[in-house]
């Protein structure tokens, strides 16, 4: 697209090179989210060139070459420029659906129509909608506003007629109260924006939370930097105003023969035809001499070269030529800008360097542009010549380099989120931890969780997930807290609910748990971000709080609350775990035919769901129906990815259908995989006993009692194996630890009574015999 308004092979090269190698582009090239905007951008430019080839065919030239057209209306001609309109369109919708911003490219179509084509000048511009000289220029600016109006209702049928909402944190500004303090803000965002543009040395992931301090009074001195960016724009503005006066009223003959110039200037010998474009569309020919460029076949032709022309004035050529290029890079910079600038709505941004995608494309052929004509401006100073090239080289270089760097960044997340903590601490340590915690290095993801919360102590999400992490390390009373202020920060963190309602019933506080349970399943979600997520959330907290009843053996109420689950569950909400947990409700309140319909209804929801297997198959078995119960065991086992949990239900159905030796070999099957599972272990040792194989059995509860040793049971039962075994003194001594772990447990001190009597019995019959 350069070479269209930079015409010369440099400084197209030029701004090629400056683009491929700006480091703003790091993001939308190496982050996900950021993919849309290059694929926008794609979809821009061909969508530009597509309306630049319409023009050409209708107004009787293309590519700048003469086409000479008996009739505007006729066919090759009418039908390729109503196919390169459509196609524009196309494109156009392309673009916007990849990026919202993608619809501006109608925009910059017709300032390139008006005042880059057509060199209308601003104060003739309103002639266009009166005078019939321009109904071919209507017929393309109607289908722009037409299609812009059509893509601007599409895109509100698609995503509904409200802009997009984000949480204060995301964009300060917006959500501040005085609008000073907008308007200087938003105006100051303006400059860093292009300051990004000029120096992209400091980078960041996100520019969120106050990684920008808000501009609240006049007597900011960052408001010297806005002025300074309004005046340059002033200046530019009227300049462009001033010269695109002088530079209207080129004859038609001249505007062809320009064209005709700038696009054939890779070719040695012109055209020996120019063709003249009446205003009534018809054309006439006049032949003159084929020219060579300065007698050189194959030199392309340079700005000295084509001021020395003698058949036309190109001095005037030149300056339209950049003035044409000046305005139509502006028109990239600014146009698909605009929706970043908070001017229509309000955007969930401060800053996104992916936004500045395509609007850099106009930005690197104004550079490309200022270096070429400061390189032909000094013509007679050879040193002046070689700072500018040496310049060019440095920038291109330097971008090149930051690039790199930038992409080390990128490599990994816990790369790219250190690299923010310079800039936005809070967001970039809180990152950081959530990347640590998945590496499993806890110790280093609760340091950096802390340390977000240092820079700003209000994140609910950052609480939130500290809380996950001192849960995952049973520090639940810690977690608790965490849980809490989450909850305070952000009164709608329904997640924050679930969890603590979770812990607290980790930790017995059943009361707690229920309050915190219906205080996250009576949550008002409107205006979430993620409506579904914590909708799906309210339905596990009802989902949590029936197992909580049912765990109390209080079934009617877990009944009750599963029936309210099922009522208020969305309709992409899994409910085949409730199913199979409401089937257990009614399985332990004795009613079995409804214990077996909401087991069949989980498998009709869910036909692999691998708890319904099992749940089926100890209904079956609680009937006496062994045989068929086996079989679902079988069935269930086949689905257990894990080779675990249903190979472990159906170890103890063989144990309870007597069939001892085969519940041995299933759990010692398991074990080969889990060997430090303690239930595992403590289950397998139980079968032995049961067994008789007393001595593997004393083997096994040892293990599970080094596995878990604040387990009371795991001694208790150590201690009655040892107990079976002779082994009295150790009996004893495992008695004991399971009645400091637990002192009032009856089983227990039974044991221990009978052994200290055993003992004393044994001590007495020694005695006598001596």
């Amino acid at each position: 697209m350069s070479s269209v308004f930079l015409h010369r092979t440099l400084p197209t090269l030029i701004a090629g090179i400056l683009f491929a190698t700006h480091p703003v582009h790091t993001e939308a090239v190496a982050g996900i989210v950021g993919r849309a905007d290059v694929g926008a951008c794609l979809f821009f430019i061909l969508s530009f060139l597509s309306y630049r080839q319409y023009i050409y065919y209708r107004d009787g030239y293309c590519d700048g070459n003469p086409k000479e057209f008996s009739n505007p209306e006729t066919t090759p001609r009418h039908s390729k420029r109503l196919l390169y309109l459509f196609l524009s369109a196309v494109l156009a919708t392309l673009s916007m659906l990849t990026k919202e911003h993608g619809i501006t490219v109608l925009g910059v179509c017709i300032i390139y129509e008006v005042f880059v084509h057509q060199k209308i000048s601003p104060k003739a511009f309103f002639q266009i909608f009166k005078q019939k000289q321009y109904s071919r220029l209507r017929e393309g600016l109607l289908m722009l506003f037409f299609c812009s109006v059509g893509l601007l209702f599409l895109r509100f049928c698609l995503m509904g007629s409200k802009p997009p909402e984000f949480a204060p944190s995301d964009n300060p500004a917006a959500d501040s109260k005085s609008f000073l303090t907008r308007t200087l803000t938003f105006h100051y965002l303006l400059t860093l924006n292009l300051w990004l543009l000029l120096c992209p040395y400091i980078l960041s992931f996100d520019w969120s939370m106050n990684s920008i301090p808000l501009v609240e009074s006049l007597g900011d001195s960052r408001n010297i930097v806005t002025i300074a960016f309004y005046c340059g724009l002033l200046y530019i503005a009227i300049y462009i105003l001033k010269h695109i006066s002088h530079c209207t009223h080129v004859t038609p003959e001249l505007h062809v023969m320009q064209h005709s110039l700038q696009h054939n200037s890779h070719n040695v010998t012109h055209s020996s035809k120019l063709t003249k474009i009446h205003r009534n569309g018809t054309t006439e020919s006049h032949h003159h001499p084929p020219r060579v460029l300065n007698g050189t076949r194959g030199r392309l032709k340079n700005f000295a070269e084509s001021a020395n022309h003698q058949n036309m004035t190109l001095t005037g050529e030149d300056n339209r030529s950049s003035l044409d290029c000046i305005i139509f890079s502006l028109a990239v910079i600014i146009v698909p800008f605009i929706p970043a600038t908070n001017l229509f709505f309000y955007v969930g941004f401060v800053i996104a360097e992916r936004v500045l995608y395509i609007p850099s494309m106009g930005f690197c052929m104004l550079v490309a542009k200022g270096a070429e004509k400061l390189y032909f401006h000094y013509h007679s100073s050879r040193m002046c010549r070689i700072a500018i090239v040496v310049n060019v080289i440095c920038i291109l270089v330097s971008f090149t380099a930051r690039t790199f760097l930038r992409n080390q960044d990128w490599l990994t997340e816990e790369y790219l989120y250190r690299s923010g903590i310079d800039i936005n601490p809070a967001k970039a340590w809180g990152n950081l931890a959530n990347v640590l915690n998945s590496q499993g290095k806890e110790k280093e993801a609760e340091f950096a969780y802390k340390n977000a919360l240092k820079y700003r102590s209000n994140m609910a999400d950052v609480h939130y997930n500290l809380g996950i992490l001192l849960q995952d390390q049973q520090r639940y009373h810690e977690a608790i807290e965490s849980y809490k202020t989450a909850i305070l920060c952000r009164p709608k963190l329904t997640m924050a609910y679930l969890n603590l309602g979770i812990v607290y019933s980790l930790l017995g506080r059943n009361d707690e748990a229920e309050k915190s349970y219906l205080n996250c399943s009576n949550v008002d979600i409107t205006g979430l971000r993620d409506p579904r997520l914590h909708e799906s959330t309210k339905i596990s907290a009802l989902y949590n709080l029936g197992r909580m009843y049912a765990d109390e053996q209080k079934y009617q109420l877990a009944i009750e609350t599963y029936n309210k689950a099922i009522q208020r569950a969305p309709s992409y909400y899994g409910l085949q775990s409730i199913y199979n947990m409401l089937g257990e409700a009614y399985m332990k309140s004795d009613d079995e035919a409804k214990a077996e319909f909401w087991y069949q209804e989980a498998l009709r929801v869910k036909p692999d769901h691998l708890p319904a297997h099992i749940t089926m198959a100890k209904l079956l078995s609680r009937r006496n129906q062994l045989d068929k119960a086996e079989k679902w065991y079988l069935k269930a086992m086949a689905l257990d990815s894990t080779y675990k949990t249903a190979h472990q239900h159906y170890a103890q159905f063989l144990g309870e259908s007597g069939r001892h030796a085969d519940s041995v070999l299933v759990y010692k099957q398991v074990l080969e995989t889990n060997s430090d599972d303690f239930e595992l272990v403590f289950n397998t040792a139980n079968a032995l006993r049961q067994s008789g194989n007393y001595t593997e059995a004393e083997d096994f509860y040892q293990r599970a009692a080094q596995l878990n040793p604040q387990v009371a049971t795991a001694h208790m039962n150590l201690g009655a194996i040892l107990h079976l075994n002779g082994k009295l003194e150790e009996a004893e001594k495992s008695y004991k630890e399971a009645l400091r772990l637990k002192p009032n447990d009856a089983m227990t001190k039974d044991n221990l009574a009978k052994l200290q009597k055993l003992m004393q019995s044994q001590a007495a019959r020694v005695a006598g015999r001596s």
